[in-house]
C-alpha cells in the first residue's frame, strides 16, 4: 500500500507542475483566432508554456505555489495572445529579413487584422453589401459576417439600406472588397 501513496503523491506533483502550461495554452487559444492543434502538439506547447510559467514564476516569487504558478499562466498566457493579435514579434522579424511570415493563422485572419475600414462583401449571387464589419469568422468556410449599417449596392449605382445590422453567412460570400474610406463605393 505505500507503493501507491508515493505514485499518487508523485503524480499529483507532476500534474500540478504541468497545469499552468496548459492554463497558459488555454487562455492563448481562447484569445485567438488560431485553430487548437492536435493533441500530441498541444501537449508540446503546453510544456513550453509550463517551461516559461515555471521560469517567470521562480523569478516573480520567493516560494511559488500552485496559486502563484496559475496566476502568471494567465498571464503568459494574455501576453502571447496580446503579442500574436497584434503581430508584434513577426513584425520584428520582417524588419530585421528574418522572416516574411505574419503571427495569424491565415491570409483571411491577417487581412482583415490589418484592414479596419469597411467592406464590400461580392455574395456568390453577384449581390454586393457594403458596412463596417463589426464581426468576420476565423475562416472563409464557416460562420458569419456581422454587418453594421449594411447598404445594398445595385447595378445602377443607388444604394438601398438593409437595416441597422446584417448576418451573411461566409459560404455566401465569393470575395471580400476593402475599401479606401476616401473612395465613393457606387
Amino acid at each position: 500500500m505505500p507503493d501507491m501513496d508515493w505514485a499518487s503523491s508523485e503524480t499529483v506533483k507532476v500534474l500540478a507542475f504541468l497545469l499552468p502550461g496548459f492554463v497558459a495554452a488555454a487562455v492563448f487559444y481562447s484569445l485567438t483566432s488560431h485553430p487548437k492543434p492536435s493533441q500530441f502538439e498541444r501537449v508540446i506547447q503546453a510544456l513550453v508554456f509550463t517551461a516559461i510559467v515555471q521560469g517567470v514564476t521562480l523569478l516573480a516569487s520567493e516560494s511559488p505555489n500552485l496559486g502563484v504558478s496559475l496566476s502568471v499562466a494567465v498571464g503568459v498566457g494574455l501576453v502571447f495572445a496580446l503579442l500574436s493579435n497584434h503581430d508584434w514579434i513577426h513584425w520584428v522579424l520582417r524588419k530585421i529579413r528574418l522572416t516574411k511570415e505574419n503571427s495569424h493563422p491565415s491570409e483571411w485572419c491577417s487581412t482583415f487584422s490589418r484592414n479596419r475600414g469597411e467592406i464590400v462583401l461580392i455574395l456568390t449571387d453577384r449581390r454586393r453589401l457594403y458596412g463596417w464589419p463589426a464581426e468576420w469568422p476565423n475562416r472563409s468556410d464557416e460562420g458569419h459576417f456581422r454587418i453594421l449599417d449594411p447598404k445594398w449596392l445595385l447595378d445602377n449605382g443607388q444604394e438601398v439600406a438593409a437595416g441597422t445590422a446584417i448576418l451573411i453567412a461566409a459560404t455566401d460570400v465569393k470575395m471580400v472588397h476593402f475599401v479606401d474610406s476616401s473612395v465613393s463605393v457606387s
